[in-house]
């Protein structure tokens, strides 16, 4: 039943602690009101850039801790440009002053930076200022008179205007300081007046949310490699930082964790031009602790469990707690034992007591005497949900009617407990 929950926890844990160079990092995101669950996230992300004297340049980032792995300077692109987009890890497309369209093959970004080949694939006619590629099959571009307009892309490797075409207008007013795509149809960017936008791509329409008012004005230069991972480079002082956005379709700018104090580099990025390879990075959330402990005490209700040697046939609601606990792999859960208040000594133990700020998959401890530093309790269950402000529970606990119970919503600060033991005095968070 439980075999395969907390190991595969610690599996993945071990792989974000040991898996720098291939990109994968567990990582805790969010800030201001908005809590990000747990991720784990592979992948790297795959900046391409051109430095003023036309050579092309590949950064690898690796997400969640913003490290720099590998810098390459390679060839000249022999043409100035004006507007880059990276289609994928190994083609870009490079407007030029001209309003000529190149495709840009890239033979190897690892110990060196060298391309197939550099092809004029359109000779006229891309004159925006700026690109970006979503990574399925559509091209975004702008003009100076601030028209967005959009392209399908039909081939990996475009050979010409065959393979982008489809050329639509989504509207006017995108005067923009930079651009970057997020995902499928979603864009990214920022004004002169520092303010940051998201903008929805809906068929021939569009939505835009303000995720900030102000304090973006310092960066030139804003890619993003997928699953919300953005990089601002700021021209003053060549800075690059790193952002990660835990929803990017929420519209909303609190969930963007900042990592000012800890950018990934200083100084040193001197591009004029900056394309980050979409999708080249993805996220899955990661089931908590807590969360696993919670599925498995409610998969259990209804159960009486006659067939299962607790100590105790008739007073079992802390063995419950135990079974659940430890069929979850709990550091020190062997320990516990039939007595409801061996939670207490547990969380004391292992410094978890509280007696507030309830959470999913804590014990929750009652006493009818309203008093657990007298060596008893009268039982325990395990919370299941928790409200967003925190001051309602729901619970699962054995030996409730000589079975498992769920209970409804109640308020754990002003209510008994939901058998009659007492109210809710101690909550127990377990370790793992």
């Amino acid at each position: 039943m439980f075999s395969s929950v907390k190991p595969l926890r610690t599996a993945i844990t071990a792989l974000a602690t040991g898996a720098v160079s291939l990109g994968m990092l567990t990582v805790g995101v969010g800030t201001g009101t908005a809590q990000a669950a747990e991720q784990v996230c592979t992948g790297t992300s795959s900046i391409y850039g051109v430095l003023d004297d036309g050579r092309l340049t590949y950064t690898a980032i690796t997400p969640g801790n913003g490290n720099r792995v590998r810098t390459r300077i390679g060839p000249d692109l022999g043409f100035t440009p004006v507007a880059m987009a990276t289609l994928n890890f190994n083609t870009i497309l490079v407007t030029s002053t001209t309003g000529a369209l190149y495709r840009v093959d890239v033979q190897t970004n690892d110990e060196t930076l060298a391309v197939s080949a550099i092809k004029k694939i359109v000779d006229t006619g891309w004159t925006h200022d700026k690109l970006t590629y979503d990574g399925y099959g559509h091209l975004y571009g702008t003009t100076t008179n601030g028209t967005l307009l959009q392209y399908s892309v039909s081939q990996a490797k475009p050979a010409g205007s065959q393979h982008i075409g489809e050329r639509a207008e989504i509207g006017t007013g995108f005067v923009l300081k930079t651009l970057t795509s997020t995902g499928q149809d979603r864009l990214l960017a920022t004004t002169e007046a520092g303010k940051l936008h998201s903008y929805k791509i809906i068929g021939g329409s569009w939505k835009r949310d303000d995720l900030k008012e102000s304090g973006w004005s310092g960066f030139d230069q804003v890619v993003s490699s997928g699953s919300g991972y953005y990089y601002g480079r700021i021209a003053k002082t060549g800075a690059m930082y790193w952002y990660k956005d835990a929803n990017i379709s929420d519209g909303k700018g609190d969930d963007i964790a900042y990592n000012n104090d800890d950018p990934v580099d200083a100084s040193g990025w001197t591009q004029t031009l900056l394309s980050a390879a979409p999708g080249q990075v993805t996220c899955k959330s990661v089931s908590t602790l807590g969360e696993d402990i919670a599925k498995d005490a409610k998969a259990e209700v209804g159960n009486n469990f006659n067939d299962y040697d607790f100590n105790h046939s008739r007073a079992w609601c802390a063995e419950f707690v135990k079974y659940v606990w430890a069929g979850n792999h709990v550091t020190g859960a062997s320990a516990l034992d039939a007595r409801a208040i061996s939670l207490r000594e547990y969380g004391l133990r292992h410094d978890t007591y509280r007696t507030g700020s309830p959470k999913v998959g804590d014990a929750v401890l009652y006493d009818t005497d309203n008093n657990l530093t007298d060596g008893e309790a009268n039982h325990v269950n395990i919370v299941v949900a928790v409200s967003a402000d925190g001051k309602q529970i729901e619970t699962v606990g054995g030996n409730e009617s000589r079975q498992v119970q769920k209970t409804g919503w109640f308020n754990w600060a002003n209510a008994s407990s939901p058998v009659g033991a007492g109210p809710a005095l101690a909550f127990i968070s377990p370790k793992g």
